[in-house]
């Protein structure tokens, strides 16, 4: 299940990173900034239910850290946003994140106990892998405003952290 999410996930980054490569111009920063947006909105939710779900303090204490920071990055994006006056818009990257990340949870809400803690942080290593390639390769480098790209810029060592964190915790549940 988690390979499945990730291989959607990351067909889905790599099929609209191949048309920005190809169309660069297409994609604006109202594009990425949603995009951006969406991806820490997914997380959010995958980190409430793993509240929900859970009973691991060291799963309880990762799932609050991601609903706490990507929270905190996007109420920073949504300002900028509003001050730039730019209204994110919806395209087929954003809808294929979040129609990947709402099967992924609704199998992840079939698991429990140890299964789901289990899931749940390697969907997180996975998730992280990904979002991160595509804030390096694709977001940052095509977003023309300065203070979106250096808020994807932050938001991309932070997310390097929790991947990091969520890979300690795989190696620890393995």
């Amino acid at each position: 299940m988690v390979r499945q999410f990730a291989i959607t996930l990351i067909l889905a980054l790599a099929l609209s990173g191949t048309a920005f490569a190809k169309e660069e111009a297409k994609i604006n920063d109202a594009q990425i900034a949603h995009i951006a947006y969406t991806a820490g909105q997914i997380d959010v939710a995958a980190g409430k239910q793993a509240l929900a779900k859970s009973k691991d303090a060291t799963v309880r204490s990762f799932a609050e850290e991601m609903v706490r920071d990507h929270t905190a990055v996007n109420d920073k994006a949504l300002a900028l946003v509003k001050k730039l006056g730019v209204t994110p818009e919806a395209n087929p990257t954003s809808t294929a994140l979040s129609n990947a990340a709402a099967k992924k949870l609704m199998d992840l809400d079939k698991l429990n106990g140890a299964a789901f803690d289990r899931a749940y942080i390697e969907n997180e290593v996975a998730y992280h892998k990904t979002v991160n390639g595509a804030l390096s390769t694709t977001l940052i480098p095509n977003a023309k405003n300065g203070e979106l790209k250096q808020l994807l810029e932050t938001g991309l060592k932070l997310f390097q952290e929790h991947q990091q964190h969520a890979e300690h915790l795989v190696a620890a549940f393995h």
